[in-house]
C-alpha cells in the first residue's frame, strides 16, 4: 500500500515537472482538454471523429470542436470530411503534432529521471532520521 502511495506521488510529480517544462518551454500552452485530445488522437491507432472523441472523453461535441480548433491553429490536428461519411469529421495527424509528441514524451522522460533522483535522495535522507533516532533511544 505504502509504494503505491510513493509510486502515485511520483507520478503526480513527474506530470507537474512535465506540464511545467511544457508550459516554460517555446511549445504551444495547451489546456488539459486540448491535451487529452491531442494525446488521444496520437496514442490511438484508430481513426478519431468529433463524434468518437466526445464519447471517448465523455463530453460533448462542442468541446471537442473547440479544443480542435486550437489544435488545428496550432497545426497540430487537422480536421477532414469522411469521404464514407460525409456528416462524419475525421481527424489527421500533422508531421508538426508528430514533433510535438515527441517533445513532451522527451521532456516525460527528463522529469521522471528528476522526480526518481529526488525520491531516491528523500528515501536516504529518512533512512538516516530513522537510523539516528534508533541510535539515540
Amino acid at each position: 500500500m505504502v509504494q503505491t502511495v510513493e509510486k502515485s506521488e511520483d507520478l503526480v510529480r513527474t506530470l507537474r515537472d512535465t506540464i511545467v517544462s511544457l508550459v516554460k518551454g517555446a511549445g504551444p500552452d495547451l489546456s488539459a482538454r486540448q491535451l487529452a485530445v491531442f494525446l488521444t488522437c496520437y496514442l490511438d491507432e484508430s481513426g478519431h471523429t468529433v463524434r468518437g472523441l466526445a464519447a471517448s472523453l465523455n463530453v460533448s461535441k462542442p468541446a471537442i470542436t473547440r479544443a480542435l480548433d486550437r489544435l488545428g491553429e496550432l497545426d497540430l490536428t487537422r480536421r477532414k470530411v469522411d469521404p464514407l461519411d460525409r456528416r462524419s469529421v475525421l481527424v489527421q495527424r500533422t508531421p508538426k503534432g508528430a514533433a510535438y509528441l515527441k517533445e513532451i514524451r522527451s521532456v516525460m522522460g527528463d522529469a521522471a529521471n528528476e522526480t526518481g533522483k529526488k525520491t531516491r535522495q528523500e528515501d536516504k535522507t529518512a533512512t538516516v532520521r530513522r537510523l539516528r533516532r534508533v541510535a539515540a533511544a
